[in-house]
Order: C-alpha cells, then sequence, then structure tokens
C-alpha cells in the first residue's frame, strides 16, 4: 500500500518536511508502528515534528510519505539501492507536482537512501535530513545537487554495525555521518537508538525542526525561549 499524510495545511504553509521511512515500513503500521509501537509509525512521528513547528511557525507542513516499497528486514533488498531508486522516482514526481516552497526531505534508515536518491534530480531541495542512515547512494554531499545534508546518528545505533561498501550493486555506501562525506552533524542527546531519533524530548527532534525552519539548526532544548 501507499499513503502520503499532511499535518497542517499545504494551502498556506511556505515550509514543508517530507518525511521518508525505511525498511518495514508498510501502511498497517503507518499510524501504529511496526510491532504496535509508536514510535516507529511514520504518522506518529511525522505529529511529533509537525507539532513542534507549529509552535514556532503556523505556516508550515510535515508529509508522512510512504510512496515506495521500502524492503523486508535487513534481506539483499534492505542491502541495495534497487527499492530506493524506485522510491526516489515516485518522491521526485511526488515533490515536483507540489507547490513551490521551502522543502525539506528527512530519510529515515533506509529512506535517507531514497532522499539523497531523489535530492539529485531535484535542485529546488535545499536541506535533506538523515536520521539513523546506512548510506545515501553517493559518496559525498556534493554528489546530491547542492542540497545540503544534515546526518543524525545516535551512539547506540545498531545502523553502526552495516558495512560501508558498495561493490557489484550490493551495499549503499558511505554513512552521511562518516568524516569526509560533508555532512552538518545534528545532536543525538536522549536519543536511545535507531528508532527514538523523532520521540518528543530528543534533542534531534528540537534541531530538526530548526533545519526545517531555519536551514540550521540552533540545537535549542525543551523548556528555552526562542
Amino acid at each position: 500500500g501507499r499513503a502520503a499524510e499532511v499535518l497542517g495545511d499545504l494551502a498556506t504553509a511556505t515550509r514543508v518536511a517530507i518525511l521518508v521511512p525505511g525498511v518495514d515500513s508498510t501502511l498497517a503500521d503507518f499510524d501504529r508502528g511496526l510491532g504496535g509501537v509508536p514510535r516507529r509509525a511514520p504518522g506518529v512521528q511525522a505529529r511529533a515534528l509537525h507539532d513542534l513547528l507549529a509552535k514556532r511557525d503556523p505556516h508550515t507542513a510535515v508529509i508522512a510519505w510512504l510512496g515506495y516499497d521500502p524492503p523486508e528486514g535487513l534481506g539483499p533488498a534492505a542491502a541495495t539501492e534497487g527499492r530506493a531508486r524506485t522510491g526516489a522516482a515516485a518522491l521526485t514526481a511526488f515533490v515536483r507536482r507540489l507547490p513551490q516552497r521551502h522543502i525539506t526531505l528527512i530519510g529515515h534508515s533506509y529512506g535517507s537512501v531514497v532522499a539523497g536518491l531523489a535530492a539529485k534530480d531535484l535542485p529546488e531541495i535545499g536541506d535533506v535530513v538523515t536520521l539513523g542512515a546506512p548510506g545515501m547512494g553517493v559518496d559525498q554531499a556534493g554528489d546530491l545537487g547542492g542540497a545540503h545534508v544534515w546526518s543524525a546518528l545516535a551512539p547506540t545505533d545498531w545502523i553502526r554495525r552495516i558495512p560501508q561498501v558498495r561493490l557489484l550493486g550490493l551495499g549503499l555506501g558511505r554513512r552521511p555521518s562518516s568524516p569526509g562525506f560533508g555532512s552538518s552533524a545534528l545532536p543525538t542527546d536522549g536519543v536511545a537508538g535507531h528508532d527514538f531519533y523523532l520521540v518528543p524530548g530528543s534533542s534531534t527532534l528540537w534541531a530538526v525542526a530548526d533545519v526545517v525552519l531555519t536551514s540550521g539548526p540552533r540545537h535549542e532544548m525543551p523548556g528555552r525561549v526562542s
């Protein structure tokens, strides 16, 4: 199944964030989360981001976008770019149908590969945020057509154990958080693992909101005055 859930008013939004989920995301779990865990649900993650954005700027919208068929589990499909390339083509077409807005792509896990490959063909995208990314389908940020890459990779994220290789079509290349890739690091305080980046209260969630609103994090934390 496919889904695109919009939070906010696209007709009046001047800034739009598109969240692309990763492996094992399905329509059945879109709003309840894999295994019934809400923090894993694209709809719940997008809602947490929009709730934070709307408090600072009502003219924002967040789209939880499941417009492709993510790999199931950590099998061969998750270690190759095939599903990501198909997803990137669909995401590119989706973005081009939107009214002209300041658009930020946010990829979680394998969704970062989809977002990266799409950004190569979308020069209007100024920022790409990766959360727990295994790779982006490119070897450096400069291969993304000018988009600024922001990366968050928590110390406890298991994605760190995936080898950074690309050989004979297998592998997703360098992680955007690796030295020399050319990304800007986002804080990960309060992020307990791979599925916790957009949990309310995490520093990553606040920093992502900064990127969407200002194209740069101020590392605001809960309780601080904007």
